[in-house]
């Protein structure tokens, strides 16, 4: 019965990110062999489709105001998917090591009162994954099906030499540069697609896993937490219990630094990225409410809804793991620490200077996420777009 039990809290942790991360071969549990590689490869591969035709359609001038806008939001999408895709094959045994204590942490529940903690935790996790997935993914049919909500209108009274062929993102004149022929549309339309898809599953789907692993390391401290403040000195064997709960702190906060390493870079280009498209999409919200395009304005606030989960994804599961961290303290206050022996009362104190520097998820070494940086970033984009409503309206 216990072993069908934590299979089963395995699946409900573990399984949807599965099933999005592992065709792109960054799933931290596979076999790195040749097939996981390979599967990689298809996923950058794929996804660069959507970031090198853009760049190919801008160079060659063929796209009008509203087309750069989207050439440039799926450039740096695509190189956010490519680069998260890279970054967690490079540092893979961070995300090995996070996965495989996870499944060890549920192989080991002691009681009822870890593992709901546990369930919550990755219930949250699964909170974060669907309106992440969905956003993205509805965001890349919006952009698959935009071209041809008006495509009749468009080509009417037009004879078969002249129609104008539309496609999922701008690159009409790279496919026409590359000599494709008019006869594989359909196929050219579902390729890029599925690009967009893959770039979804890249980009969101990656952040979903990183995430999930982040929250369960929260719920681990969280566990502790209680260890702490239930810590009993009348049993026996006092600093031998004691001296565990230290080594299981270590641990965790080894684990935790190992998620921060791994995902330093990826959140600098993320927030650099994110910052500027919030700005550039907004500009063309105002832009489509002025001239009441409703396709437009659908898109817009899609890919920035999109946007803005994300965001709000990393800065808000940032600053709980900081919490977190700092609250170690306060549960050891909440102890009975006055009846503590004199040899652990010395590490109490090292104990508390550790938490006065808990690990937090850093941009670059110097951009701490949390949520003053959200704050601060949506003050900023708002302050641009109070700007240019001005501009527009006068």
């Amino acid at each position: 019965m216990a072993s069908e039990r934590w299979k089963e809290d395995i699946a409900y942790a573990m399984t949807p990110f599965k099933l999005m991360v592992w065709p792109i071969g960054v799933w931290p549990l596979q076999v790195y062999n040749f097939y996981s590689l390979l599967r990689s490869v298809l996923g950058i591969c794929w996804t660069g489709i959507a970031v090198i035709l853009p760049i190919i359609e801008l160079y060659m001038g063929c796209t009008n105001a509203e087309q750069n806008v989207d050439c440039l939001m799926l450039t740096c999408c695509g190189t956010l998917g490519i680069l998260k895709i890279i970054w967690f094959r490079i540092y893979a045994n961070n995300l090995t090591n996070n996965y495989n204590s996870a499944l060890n942490d549920y192989l080991t529940i002691e009681n009822m009162e870890e593992r709901a903690t546990m369930r919550k935790h990755a219930f949250i996790g699964r909170i974060i994954f669907c309106p992440l997935m969905c956003f993205s993914y509805f965001s890349c049919i919006m952009y698959a099906l935009t071209p041809f909500m008006d495509y009749d209108e468009k080509n009417q009274n037009i004879t078969n030499e002249d129609i104008v062929l539309e496609y999922p993102f701008p690159s009409r004149c790279s496919i026409e540069y590359f000599h494709a022929p008019t006869s594989m549309y359909k196929i050219l339309v579902i390729i890029e697609a599925f690009a967009m898809i893959v770039m979804a599953s890249a980009n969101a789907g990656n952040d979903a896993l990183f995430l999930n692993i982040t929250l369960h390391i929260c719920g681990q401290v969280k566990i502790l937490r209680t260890h702490f403040v239930k810590f009993d000195v009348t049993r026996p064997q006092v600093y031998d219990r004691f001296n565990a709960l230290i080594q299981r702190h270590i641990y965790l906060i080894r684990l935790a630094r190992e998620l921060a390493d791994t995902i330093n870079f990826i959140l600098l280009i993320q927030l650099f990225f994110i910052t500027i498209l919030l700005c550039i999409m907004g500009f063309q919200f105002l832009i489509a409410l002025k001239i009441r395009d409703t396709a437009m304005m659908t898109q817009s606030v899609m890919v920035q809804t999109a946007f803005l989960i994300q965001l709000m994804m990393y800065t808000f599961i940032g600053n709980y793991l900081k919490l977190q961290m700092e609250e170690i303290a306060f549960s050891i206050y909440q102890s009975a620490w006055y009846d503590f022996p004199a040899k652990i009362m010395k590490n109490i104190i090292f104990i508390f200077m550790q938490t006065e520097s808990p690990v937090t998820f850093q941009a670059g070494n110097f951009i701490t996420v949390n949520l003053s940086t959200l704050v601060s970033i949506l003050k900023t984009s708002f302050s641009y777009l109070s700007v240019l409503r001005i501009m527009i309206e006068t």
